[in-house]
Formats: structure tokens, C-alpha cells, sequence
């Protein structure tokens, strides 16, 4: 182990994972900047104890997929112990070469020291239950995108879980809300909504329950940033900012094809060089995953009540027969494996 580093659940970290030189929870009593006496004091826990934490040192990250993995692999290498929960080992297993095979690709492009990266893999820790993560700081689940599934975790998570645990929600379109209600401690709540791949993309997505506390936010906001990532603040409508936006124009692209305006080739190529975006609709939806979009419109129907929202049939019948994009192999586009028959229009 390095100089200077230390355990925290069996991992090693650095002696302080700070944010921007700040510590996360610092009480507010005492003088402030302005050398002025500030006896507010810096309540987040829902049953009024005092914050006094000085940092975030240990995340929970659930799920070992490409989201989950890539939140991993960021955490780790901003000094934090990672506890990376999976119930499937191999998933797991496949997670860790990943974040190794990506944190060694940094290091020989020099973007990353040799010795930074192998100190970022030993502190990222395998776990299978969810009582492996009750003395996390911050625990971010990426699980699959559905409203129930997410509920039950949380209440397992509030349970389990100390006090002063923040629990985050990396999904891209459910209410922060209504997770929040879930648990006993809705002001600790919030919506840490990053982008495919983790690791590349800068952009992260704060969205606030309407209990999501100001100290909470405040340290998710840093924290995110220590991470190196660009902030936007949305409030707790479906599909928050990104997707909003995003989600209807690639339904939109599904109902061009389903309809037969152009085929997948002409919609992508008049999309990336008419508007100068770096991929297509469609094989955007691909990267995402075809049962993510879905998902999220459905969030969007449901909640805002527009028929606008409804999503296309082809995408309902791409997901329905198993093309689920780019991570299965064949979506709207195939990726080296055989493709199924469904074509627009077909059978419907």
C-alpha cells in the first residue's frame, strides 16, 4: 500500500477523498469565511443528528453493468473505496476486467500514472449482498430501469444502511420523488443520472426529490465535480432535462423508419451531417439500449399524459423479440451477431 493510504471496508484509499479541497459535511457552526459567527447548524440526517463528516470515503455502486461499472471505475480513481455489488459473479467478474483493462488504457496513454491506476483497481471491492454496503457514505445504484425494482432496493438500502448514508438513483427518467417516499429518509435522496460510457462522458444530471435537502445536494454536487464531470440541476419532472429532450426525437427517428420515410442509413447520415451530431438516432438508441428508450418514454407518457410521448411500435416490437442494441448484439443495427427478422412494419 501506498504512502499515506489507509483502509476503509477492507479497501485502500487515499487519506482524504475531498471535493474541490472542501470537506463534504462540515458543520456550519463556528466562523465562516467571512470571519463572521455562523451557529447554523448543518442538519441532512433525517432524524436531526449532526453531520459531522468530513468526507465521503467509501461509495456503493449496485449494479455491475456498463453504468454501473463505469460509476465504479470513476469513484475508485477520485480515491474513494469502491463496493461494487452484483448478485452475479460473473458480471462482476467481467466488471472488474473492464474498469482494470480501461484504467491501464488511461495509464499508457499517460493520461493516468502507472501507479494511480493499480492503486484506483485495489480499491474497488466485490461484493453480493446488499448489507455489504451499510457503512457506505454514498451509495448509487444503477439497476435496471424500473420503478418498483428501484423502491424495493431503496427500502432494503434504508434499512440496512447508517444514518448518514446519502442514497442516489442513477436512473434517467423516474421521479426522485417517489423513490425518496420509499425510505424513511427522503432528504437524503437524490438523482445522480451520468451518460454512456461513465468514464468518457462529461456530463452528470442532479435532479432533487422535493425532500432532497440543500446540504445533500450541495455534496452531490461537489462530488460529482470531483469526479470531473459538468453539472446541470433539474428538477423532478419525467425525464428530467437530457431525455426530455432526447427521447422524443429518437421515437420520432423510429416512427420515420417504422413508417417508411427513410431508411436507418438515410435517417442516421441526414441527422449527423444535417444537424452535425456525432451519432444518429437510431444507432444512438442502440448504444443506449433499445429497452432503456422504451422505458423512459413510458415514463414520459405516463407522467406528462401526450400522446407525443407514445412510443413507436417498432421499438416496442425491437425489444419485444429481444434487440435491445448494441449490448445484446442487434438492434435497429446489427453488431456481429445473427440478426432476428423483425423489420419495419412486420407482423404488426
Amino acid at each position: 500500500m501506498g504512502l499515506g493510504t489507509h483502509t476503509v471496508l477492507g479497501v485502500p484509499i487515499w487519506p482524504r477523498c475531498k471535493v474541490g479541497g472542501k470537506s463534504f459535511y462540515r458543520k456550519r457552526s463556528g466562523r465562516n469565511s467571512e470571519g463572521s459567527e455562523d451557529d447554523k447548524p448543518d442538519r441532512f440526517l433525517g432524524d436531526g443528528t449532526m453531520a459531522t463528516a468530513s468526507e465521503i470515503a467509501a461509495v456503493g455502486v449496485i449494479g455491475a453493468g456498463q453504468m454501473g461499472s463505469g460509476i465504479a471505475q470513476l469513484a475508485a480513481a477520485a480515491g474513494c473505496a469502491v463496493l461494487l455489488l452484483d448478485a452475479d459473479p460473473t458480471a462482476l467478474s467481467r466488471a472488474v476486467a473492464s474498469i482494470s483493462a480501461s484504467l491501464r488504457r488511461l495509464a499508457a496513454k499517460g493520461q493516468l500514472s502507472q501507479a494511480a491506476c493499480e492503486d484506483s483497481i485495489k480499491r474497488i471491492r466485490c461484493v453480493s449482498t446488499v448489507q455489504d454496503l451499510r457503512d457506505a457514505d454514498l451509495v448509487i445504484e444503477a439497476i435496471v430501469e424500473n420503478e418498483d425494482v428501484k423502491k424495493k432496493l431503496f427500502v432494503e438500502l434504508d434499512k440496512i444502511t447508517k444514518p448518514s448514508t446519502i442514497l442516489a438513483s442513477n436512473t434517467s427518467s423516474i421521479s426522485i420523488t417517489r423513490l425518496g417516499s420509499a425510505t424513511k429518509r427522503p432528504s437524503q435522496v437524490i438523482g445522480m443520472h451520468f451518460f454512456n460510457p461513465p468514464p468518457i462522458m462529461k456530463l452528470i444530471e442532479i435532479i432533487r426529490g422535493a425532500d432532497t435537502s440543500d446540504e445533500v445536494f450541495a455534496a452531490v454536487k461537489s462530488f460529482s465535480e470531483r469526479l470531473g464531470k459538468t453539472v446541470i440541476c433539474s428538477q423532478d419532472y419525467p425525464g428530467f432535462i437530457v431525455n426530455r429532450i432526447l427521447m422524443p426525437m429518437i421515437n420520432e427517428a423510429f416512427w420515420a423508419l417504422y413508417t417508411g420515410v427513410g431508411t436507418k442509413e438515410d435517417i442516421d447520415t441526414g441527422m449527423k451531417l444535417g444537424t452535425k451530431h456525432p451519432m444518429g438516432p437510431l444507432q444512438l438508441a442502440d448504444f443506449i439500449g433499445l429497452d432503456v428508450c422504451l422505458s423512459v418514454l413510458r415514463v414520459l407518457h405516463n407522467g406528462l399524459g401526450d400522446n407525443k410521448y407514445s412510443p413507436c411500435p417498432l421499438l416496442v416490437q425491437y425489444v419485444d423479440a429481444g434487440r435491445l442494441g448494441k449490448k445484446r448484439g442487434v438492434g435497429v443495427y446489427s453488431y456481429g451477431q445473427k440478426s432476428s427478422s423483425v423489420k419495419p412494419k412486420s407482423s404488426l
